[in-house]
């Protein structure tokens, strides 16, 4: 765990020291550039020999996909209570997103001329959905009930199997209930590659969705530009900003939370402006580590990724904020304070307001996709949103009159820029 003085002259050094990610970037990328290309020229051949390599199972290229009785059959191994909230979950999510979907628009310009846009779905879309040391069945319900909501007819999901061959029955119950009938048994940045260029297998995507490992978002990174990507999220943040008014063990029970995911590469920042609070927050988290399943890993990330940042005012507070861009923020603070950090409060992926507000309802269930900027891209990316899964087209339409009204514009812009051919286009069609 580092400590940090906001008020020290070096602190945004510090801080910048801390944030920047550990070397190994080159060899990723590397290592990730061959993978992609192998998997561009060979296809099949090059993902399962990678598949193998890194998941310990080999299948021929026609058990890439995952069979739809198999996906169905994953429904049976839940119970009552876990069929429930997974459909909750999903009902959630939906229902907030259809908040936000877009509608098609026409109107008359200052020329009178018809001008709108169009809405449409993306034609077919990839979706990665991690599953390591857990399989992470909240990444399915924050995606694909997004997607079919916009109304994208071809989702394509890819999650990675065990060493078996299979994913796992929870997985596949979660795929089916949000809707999925097309899985393969695919991760790693070889399923990016397939997603971007196709194989005999697979058919390639419009667009990569979905959070994953170094490999799987440095490979998203790569291929942007032949597909589209959404936000390169990475390994989890979260931020907690807290005053006397805070619950010390919720506070450190919210903090390791986001530690267990099991990368090793998750940040957390405790943000305070009073040193035994934060004191006592430290002791409550040394306490609660060792009850937990990942207590190694857990203890991991709050010795070497956990920040203790001291500020002199909530304003600094927010400052600090915008400037680290968090994925997640819970504001443990009385409800004045809050008001305040909420209206300066810029970059961070999702807010989390009041003392029962922990992270853990946006990651399961609360509506807004749990898909959130990280490593400081919330300076300029939103979480996963229904417009990711759509594009737009701009519609003009002008008539004789509209036309004439808007002569003399183009003219001038034509004589600015030197482009007679485009002023002839225009006085054409009053000759």
């Amino acid at each position: 765990m580092k400590v940090f003085s906001a008020s020290d002259p070096l602190f945004q050094r510090k801080l910048s020291a801390f944030i920047r990610e550990e070397g190994g970037d080159a060899q990723i990328r590397e290592t990730v550039a061959t993978i992609l290309e192998e998997v561009r020229t060979r296809g099949d051949r090059a993902v399962i020999e990678y598949t193998h390599k890194f998941d310990g199972f080999r299948s021929r290229p026609s058990e890439l996909r995952v069979d739809i009785g198999e996906i169905k059959a994953g429904e049976r191994t839940l119970t009552r209570e876990e069929r429930h909230a997974i459909k909750e979950a999903i009902r959630c999510v939906t229902d907030f997103h259809r908040q936000s979907l877009p509608k098609s628009w026409v109107k008359r310009n200052p020329h009178g001329a018809k001008v709108g846009e169009n809405w449409y779905p993306l034609g077919r879309v990839g979706i990665y959905i991690p599953a390591g040391s857990v399989p992470l069945v909240s990444t399915a319900v924050m995606t694909i009930p997004i997607a079919r909501l916009a109304g994208v007819r071809s989702i394509a999901v890819f999650t990675p199997a065990g060493r078996d061959g299979r994913v796992s029955p929870q997985m596949l119950a979660g795929l089916s209930l949000c809707g999925a009938t097309e899985v393969y048994r695919v991760g790693g940045a070889q399923a990016i590659a397939a997603m971007a260029f196709g194989t005999r297998s697979i058919a390639p995507v419009d667009k990569v969705m979905g959070p994953g490992n170094a490999f799987v978002a440095e490979a998203q990174r790569q291929v942007f530009g032949k597909v589209g990507i959404d936000l390169l999220p990475g390994p989890s943040e979260a931020m907690l900003i807290m005053d006397q008014s805070a619950r010390v063990e919720w506070v450190a029970a919210d903090l390791l939370a986001q530690a267990e995911h099991g990368s090793g590469r998750e940040r957390l920042y405790l943000v305070h402006a009073d040193a035994k609070l934060a004191e006592a927050v430290c002791r409550a988290v040394e306490e609660q580590i060792p009850r937990l399943r990942h207590a190694a890993a857990v203890r991991k990330v709050w010795a070497t990724r956990a920040a203790v940042i001291q500020v002199e005012s909530m304003d600094q507070a927010v400052e600090v904020a915008n400037h680290i861009a968090p994925e997640h923020l819970e504001l443990h603070l009385d409800k004045t304070e809050r008001k305040k950090c909420i209206k300066g409060i810029r970059t961070a992926g999702a807010i989390l307001v009041g003392h029962d507000t922990p992270t853990v309802i946006g990651d399961f269930t609360a509506g807004p996709s749990h898909t959130l900027p990280t490593a400081r891209t919330g300076r300029f990316f939103s979480g996963l949103k229904i417009t990711d899964f759509m594009r737009r087209s701009s519609i003009v339409e002008y008539d004789a009159g509209s036309l004439a009204k808007a002569r003399q514009t183009v003219r001038v812009f034509s004589n600015l820029e030197n482009l007679d051919a485009h002023g002839r286009s225009m006085e054409i069609r009053f000759e």
